[in-house]
């Protein structure tokens, strides 16, 4: 094992089962770096401390902090383990329990709240609409800032009485309310309290032994720094009660890492990769009136579309605290980045992410031969009228154009001569490779499109027939 100070932890979780795959590490002048770089940004931002982690591969390959937990010099330094609270993370865990129950046969997206839940004027918003917080509902409660004061239950949120702002399906509008309904949600479909759902089903098979409801063992206080001075102010703490599930959560990097690493598809069999990649599709565009948008929501994710690169994760805030959750979804690359202010903390985590990835490129995967034999006689050249397009086998699929044109798809086959879309315009959608009595592939049937080996092939059975005196 390394003894530079700055070569990064060799980090393995309680449920793995090959150490040698998880152990990561990075160069000592990357890890120097990403050191400069947080100790920059917590004197920026006037940061009491603050602890950031990267992931890769399922594992820890990075992780630091700086500052005492207490903002003052010569305080208790900050630490990886030093618990912090994630505020709207929380939302991720709700999602996936809630998913779960989809996946078990309890419920179906489409399902409206009041089916399961009833007595609420929230009642009318779908579940996906909740998740994806198109639903309309009102994006905070109607008694004091919850936030900063003891939550009641969830009837006397009901009585208050919270509802919907827009029409269900109308529009994105981020809700902390939606979140309180969809932990109930949770609670009654398990007959327990939301957290112990989330700590039975997805903490503990996780090893996430530090993610709590409340601070235990080493955790930071929650503070503000005063905007004109360099002086602190204590920010409450407190169980928000039925608004628990929009923010409540507190964890630390080394936990909060495994929940990236979850979010990167290591997912131990907690939730499929199916559903998983399900809640990364977007619902929801988070648009702002001027600004271009990056930003939507898929099921409880936010989702980032940047120069066609996509993430998944979430932010956090609350009095005394900032936090953020950010992968790449196709590498599953991450960061978490946590703090104990109020205010101060930039985009810093994507910042610090980029950082590594550049220093720290992933070397790609050698080529081998893989793809389908038996499928070589539909590559080549087809034409949808008078456009030409591309087919091509890539390992088992069909690919027909180009990734990311209009139209270009693959393709994975389900039978004799058919296939199925997996992505772009044709998902879902069937392809039928169509034969000359011969036995040789005369044309392509694609979801009633006709794709032909010459332009308008009059051998083809074109719909709606070939001018019988040709092109001209």
């Amino acid at each position: 094992m390394s003894t530079d100070p700055y070569a990064g932890p060799l980090t393995e979780t309680a449920a793995d089962t090959d150490a040698s795959a998880r152990t990561r590490a990075v160069d000592p002048a990357t890890a120097r770096h990403l050191h400069h770089l947080l100790a920059t940004e917590q004197r920026r931002g006037r940061l009491p401390s603050v602890a950031a982690g990267i992931v890769r591969d399922g594992g820890l390959a990075w992780s630091d902090a700086v500052g005492a937990i207490d903002g003052r010099a010569g305080g208790v330094a900050a630490d990886t383990d030093t618990q912090y609270r994630m505020g709207s993370i929380t939302k991720t865990f709700v999602a996936v329990a809630v998913m779960r129950l989809r996946d078990a046969g309890r419920l179906d997206l489409l399902d409206r709240f009041e089916d399961h839940v009833p007595g609420s004027r929230v009642g009318g918003a779908t579940i996906a609409q909740l998740l994806s917080h198109g639903g309309g509902v009102q994006a905070e409660t109607n008694g004091p800032w919850w936030e900063r004061t003891p939550g009641g239950t969830w009837d006397e949120l009901v009585r208050s009485p919270v509802g919907q702002r827009f029409r269900a399906g109308r529009r994105f509008h981020y809700t902390n309310v939606g979140f309180a309904a969809l932990g109930e949600l949770v609670a009654r479909a398990h007959g327990t309290d939301w957290f112990e759902v989330v700590r039975r089903d997805l903490l503990d098979p996780l090893a996430m032994t530090r993610t709590t409801t409340r601070p235990t063992g080493k955790a930071a206080p929650g503070l503000a720094v005063h905007p004109f001075a360099d002086v602190l102010l204590p920010e409450p703490e407190h169980d928000a009660g039925a608004m628990a599930p929009a923010g409540q959560l507190w964890t630390t990097v080394e936990d909060l890492a495994r929940w990236a690493a979850f979010a990167g598809g290591d997912t131990a069999e907690v939730l499929s990769a199916d559903t998983l990649a399900e809640m990364y599709e977007p619902h929801t565009i988070n648009d702002n009136p001027g600004q271009p948008w990056t930003t939507a929501h898929g099921l409880g994710w936010q989702v980032w579309n940047v120069d066609g690169t996509r993430y998944a994760g979430h932010g956090g805030s609350m009095p005394g605290f900032l936090a953020g959750l950010r992968v790449e979804i196709e590498s599953g690359d991450g960061v978490v980045v946590l703090t104990n202010s109020t205010s101060g903390m930039g985009a810093f985590g994507p910042e610090l992410l980029t950082a590594y990835v550049e220093r720290e490129p992933r070397t790609p995967e050698p080529w081998h031969a893989a793809g389908d034999p038996s499928a070589l006689e539909l590559v080549g050249t087809w034409h949808w009228g008078p456009s030409v397009s591309t087919a091509r086998i890539v390992g088992e699929h069909l690919a027909l154009g180009e990734p990311g044109q209009a139209r270009g798809s693959r393709f994975e086959r389900v039978g004799p001569d058919e296939w199925l879309g997996l992505d772009g315009y044709h998902t879902g959608e069937p392809l039928r490779v169509v034969r000359s009595a011969d036995g040789s592939p005369s044309h392509l049937d694609l979801a009633s499109f006709r794709f032909t080996r010459t332009p308008y092939d009059p051998t083809a059975d074109v719909p709606g027939g070939v001018d019988d005196s040709g092109w001209r």
